[in-house]
């Protein structure tokens, strides 16, 4: 047993002894069926805190003879498997987390050299026995240990991305890198198995991709992985049943996560410690700050601005996947932002419509603590005042809510300001703060036809009333309460036990004036 070669299990059962761990055994399957395949060698890309090293270290504990894994094992999914012993600690593991010898590293030189070294430490161990040809040589050295002990190995690669992270710009840093990874792993007969996990995807230069042999499986694009992307619906829901919390609230701030087949993904360690703590906030901040967002959003890139503010309004936004470079620097348009941001994490992508959009309120609270910090003035100002907004329709203000509609009103390249649609994203901004508060419904059926907006109150403030608010453009705000009336919008609130505020709105294309009206609506 070494320290990279055949590692023990300590690490991954630290993560099954932890307060909640989530069965996540069930990738074995997949990676025990590509063994010694042409499938072989997976590249998982993830965002932080989406439990990337807690697989790795799974992987590690079930394939490395290092390990006597077989109990430890055996309370979980993969233990059902016919194939589950057949692999169970019978390969030669190399597991490293490449961003641990990064740190202890000047370059990337270094870091490659410093890799050898360390494997080779481990193989003599292993193998004192063994005729080395060049015993400085890890590929060799390996090479060698294959050949006469007809033992294969299984390659982790935790962390595979730092270089991109660490040397954004330095790009012959980055292709001597890639040319090493290629080297040690491609067309080896050696490896039965290279997984490798980071935040990117694999980067590609010149014409073609120096790791050109892997499948891949991101965020853009699962695949069968999807499952373990994060945690799923029915898992959050027994750890909202074990821990007595709301699984509505528990969606709103931490799902939005979505892939094909109707998967839906949860923020594994915001889950968790939204549970441990019993308390719903932001813990996305505990392992990156919004300057890492701010960076990006803040790019002079015609349209960013506009889909950002689109989004935070609740919009989902088209978006070009395929010019992205696969890394952290090269940017040409808007859409190579936001296909960086769908890696981060920092905004959800449906595959079959093509389109980005914030996939919920923990997230949501960093682009508003951005833009807060940030140079766009009336954007901020809009969101800062959203609770002064909210708090005037509370208190029946009509002229205060329109003169802040008004002040939101923020005409851009996707919202010309010309239909009741500009005017529902424009109403959006200027009651953010409603979010904190209320379920939000667009266009919900009630009656005779659709309430513009409908603001349910969470379970935890019954006391808030429900608004029901009608947009009209070149009407009256006056007609707007009567539509609401008379095509009997709140009986989709019939349920509702509380008091409701009806919300009328115009905006009049002469005078270029808003105008509000608010009622108290009898049952």
């Amino acid at each position: 047993m070494g320290i990279y070669l055949n590692p023990d299990s300590s690490k991954f059962e630290e993560a099954v002894n932890s307060d909640i761990y989530i069965d996540k055994t069930g990738l074995l399957t997949y990676t025990n069926s590509v063994l010694h395949t042409m499938q072989k060698y997976i590249c998982i890309s993830r965002p932080r805190r989406f439990g990337k090293s807690i697989a790795a270290n799974m992987l590690t504990a079930y394939y490395s003879r290092g390990c006597d894994a077989e109990q430890l094992f055996s309370q979980f999914e993969i233990s059902k498997d016919m194939d589950f012993k057949k692999y169970l600690n019978q390969y030669d593991t190399i597991s490293v987390n490449m961003q641990e010898i990064l740190s202890r590293s000047h370059n990337v030189c270094e870091l490659i050299s410093r890799f050898g070294r360390l494997i080779i430490r481990d193989l003599k161990k292993e193998y004192p026995d063994v005729d080395y040809f060049d015993d400085t040589d890890v590929i060799e050295c390996m090479q060698d240990v294959y050949a006469q002990k007809k033992q294969p190995f299984i390659i982790i690669i935790d962390e595979w991305d730092c270089i991109f992270r660490e040397y954004k710009e330095n790009k012959e840093a980055q292709e001597k890198y890639l040319d090493f990874l290629r080297d040690l792993l491609k067309d080896k007969a050696y490896v039965h198995l290279a997984y490798m996990t980071g935040i990117l995807p694999i980067k590609k230069y010149g014409t073609h991709s120096a790791l050109n042999m892997f499948d891949e499986f991101s965020m853009i694009d699962p695949g069968p992985l999807a499952r373990y992307v994060g945690f799923t619906e029915n898992e959050v829901k027994k750890l909202c049943e074990q821990y007595q919390m709301d699984m509505a609230e528990i969606k709103n701030w931490y799902d939005g996560y979505s892939f094909e087949n109707g998967i839906s993904i949860y923020s594994p360690r915001s889950v968790v410690n939204c549970m441990r703590f019993g308390k719903i906030g932001n813990y996305w901040n505990q392992t990156e700050t919004f300057e890492a967002l701010r960076i990006y959003i803040e790019m002079n890139f015609e349209g960013l601005k506009d889909d950002v503010i689109s989004m935070i309004a609740g919009n989902a936004v088209p978006v070009n996947t395929g010019s992205f470079a696969n890394d952290m620097s090269t940017f040409h348009t808007e859409d190579d932002v936001l296909t960086l941001l769908i890696h981060l994490g920092y905004v959800s992508y449906d595959y079959d419509n093509k389109t980005v959009k914030i996939p919920n309120e923990e997230v949501r609270t960093e682009y508003v603590n951005s833009i807060s910090a940030s140079t766009w003035g009336e954007v901020s100002k809009a969101l800062k005042e959203s609770a002064d907004t909210l708090e005037a329709i509370w208190q029946k203000r009509p002229k205060q809510v329109a003169e802040a509609v008004r002040q939101a009103h923020f005409e851009t390249s996707h919202i010309q300001y010309n239909d009741e649609n500009a005017l529902s994203y424009t109403i959006s901004l200027a009651l953010y703060a409603a979010r904190n508060f209320y379920v939000i419904h667009r266009e919900l059926a009630g009656g005779k036809g659709f309430a513009d907006l409908v603001f349910l109150p969470r379970k935890k403030f019954p006391e808030k009333p429900a608004i029901v608010v009608e947009l009209k453009w070149d009407k009256t705000a006056e007609g707007a309460i009567a539509q609401i009336k008379n095509k009997e919008y709140c009986r989709s609130l019939e349920e509702y036990e509380g008091n409701i505020l009806l919300v009328g709105v115009n905006y009049n294309k002469q005078t270029k004036e808003h105008e509000c009206v608010i009622e108290e609506y009898v049952k």
